[in-house]
């Protein structure tokens, strides 16, 4: 068993740096193509070097990985894939020899069709206990033909599939991932025995997927868009799950972030109770365009959701999910939204990468804590995956319009001058996924020593975040600005100054320049698209 997580002794989580790990496209320790846990682990200096407080691992457990791994089978097995439950252990302990804390990734709103729980519902037929645990129900019609409701499903088309019986189950993503019936006293149960399972593994906390879709409707009424309240998102009985969680992760001194999507501030802070989930993502920033207006409102919105629950804000540019930050940037659109994503929409990557730099020091200067998604320290842009390539299920399940996720899950680049860029596959062996042809500039080791490369820019900035007071949680003022400028002071701590404008700006009085995103101008004004850390 691993080494209790240096994570145990303080309120760390309030403005840590959170990096997220993709074990599937990280590093290949055994040459098979796929990313595992030993490649982590031989990994775990680049990251310790970074300046990162704490890795979070998308799922890592036993899977048929139709959705990456969001469709698990077994919560106390490492897939094959990836390694085994040894190995977890023993990378949860080197990490933390090396100061760096572990969450894992639970998803409790579905399970895998291979799961024995779902495996048992279809063997044992309609009125079982065993089709308790999910949503079975007779369908609608005639001879039960059509669905028994109208859900609209979360990766396009519908959210029912009928079973040999005749009876149809739920399923908000894909036909491979059942719902879990939370009614249920089975699934509550086995759900809180997997959180003790690997809080007493070492792990520091658990990121929480699709957080406020788990309590659905009894009834499965139909959808009417703009009526509250919503039959599966948000319902107020998901709360007493999440207390009974919070009362198992004070035990251990873990520690919850949940992926809550919600409108509603009032709605969402309520997931932040004290009793309830520690941290929650920040959807409104990551989908923010790169407008200065825009994006001044969603801090003080995001700051003031979270003031009435003492909770602290989390920051976040991109994630597995989502369309990586330079390319986004480099865009006449640069919001994200999932319903946008289409082939061939131009970017002018120079001007996104130049953007990039900016939300950088921008994001890490902002009170509370940050997570950076694998790659983004070394500004990869989005990949082009040829359509015979694709894996994720959001592409095919679209009918081909959208393409998917898979742009941003490319294995990363560590060697120029290595097969593979150094990801780690045997000669012959290619990535799951293949990396573009000119990722070479990319690459771990020929940035680590180029001062003026993304990485060194992320290594500096951590470095300095951690040195600075006044850094992490805690108050910010927003100071008098030019248009198109925004301009905030941390409390006894530094003052970041962003130019999203067209032209050059002057500085605020300053009596040292910390860091900038990109070289001040001859004169000492703050370029366009550029960022800067001062002390005041």
């Amino acid at each position: 068993m691993a080494a209790p997580s240096p994570s145990r002794t303080s309120d760390w989580w309030r403005d840590a740096v959170i990096y997220q790990v993709y074990p599937r496209s990280f590093a290949d320790g055994d040459g098979d193509g796929t990313g595992d846990l030993a490649g982590v682990r031989a990994r775990l200096p680049h990251l310790a070097a970074l300046g990162v407080d704490a890795l979070w691992f998308t799922p890592w457990y036993a899977s048929p990985l139709v959705d990456g791994g969001y469709d698990v089978a077994d919560y106390r097995a490492i897939d094959p894939a990836f390694g085994t439950l040894d190995e977890a252990e023993k990378l949860i302990a080197d990490a933390a020899g090396l100061g760096l804390r572990v969450i894992v990734d639970i998803v409790p709103n579905h399970v895998s069709d291979q799961h024995t729980w779902f495996q048992e519902a279809l063997a044992a037929g309609p009125g079982s206990q065993a089709r308790a645990r999910f949503h079975f129900r007779p369908g609608r019609g005639e001879h039960g033909e059509l669905p028994p409701n109208d859900w609209p499903s979360q990766f396009s088309g519908t959210t029912w599939t009928r079973v040999p019986d005749g009876e149809w189950y739920l399923h908000l993503f894909t036909p491979e991932q059942p719902d879990l019936n939370w009614s249920h006293p089975d699934v509550r149960r086995e759900h809180e025995d997997v959180l003790r399972f690997w809080f007493e593994r070492g792990v520091a906390g658990v990121r929480i997927d699709s957080a406020a879709l788990l309590t659905k409707d009894p009834e499965l009424r139909d959808f009417t868009e703009g009526v509250d309240p919503h039959p599966y998102i948000d319902l107020d009985e998901i709360h007493d799950v999440y207390r009974s969680w919070r009362a198992i992760a004070d035990e251990y001194g873990g520690v919850f972030v949940g992926e809550v999507w919600l409108p509603d501030a009032e709605r969402f802070a309520r997931y932040l109770r004290p009793d309830e989930l520690h941290t929650a993502f920040n959807f409104n920033f990551l989908a923010c365009p790169w407008e200065p207006e825009r994006l001044r409102a969603t801090i003080d919105d995001t700051l003031a959701e979270h003031a009435p629950v003492h909770a602290p804000a989390t920051w976040v540019l991109c994630n597995h999910d989502v369309t990586r930050t330079a390319t986004r940037y480099g865009r006449a659109d640069t919001a994200f939204d999932f319903a946008a994503k289409r082939f061939g929409t131009p970017t002018d990557l120079e001007l996104g990468t130049r953007r990039a730099r900016a939300a950088a020091l921008l994001t890490l200067a902002l009170p509370g804590s940050v997570y950076l998604y694998q790659g983004e320290e070394l500004g990869l842009p989005e990949a082009d995956i040829p359509l015979d390539r694709i894996q994720d299920p959001m592409h095919h399940r679209s009918g081909g319009t959208d393409p998917g996720r898979d742009g941003c899950r490319v294995p990363l680049p560590w060697d120029a001058d290595a097969p593979a860029y150094g990801f780690g596959t045997l000669p012959g062996t290619e990535p799951w996924l293949p990396q573009p042809s000119d990722w070479a500039r990319y690459a771990v080791d020929r940035q680590s020593d180029d001062p003026d490369s993304m990485l060194t820019l992320y290594r500096t900035a951590l470095a300095l975040r951690r040195a600075e007071a006044g850094f992490g949680d805690g108050a910010m003022t927003w100071l008098p600005a030019a248009d198109g400028v925004l301009a905030f002071v941390r409390d006894h701590g530094p003052t970041c100054v962003v130019n999203l404008s067209a032209g050059p700006v002057e500085l605020p009085a300053h009596s040292a320049v910390l860091l900038t995103s990109g070289p001040l101008g001859a004169d000492g004004t703050l370029p366009p698209d550029t960022a800067a850390w001062l002390r005041a």
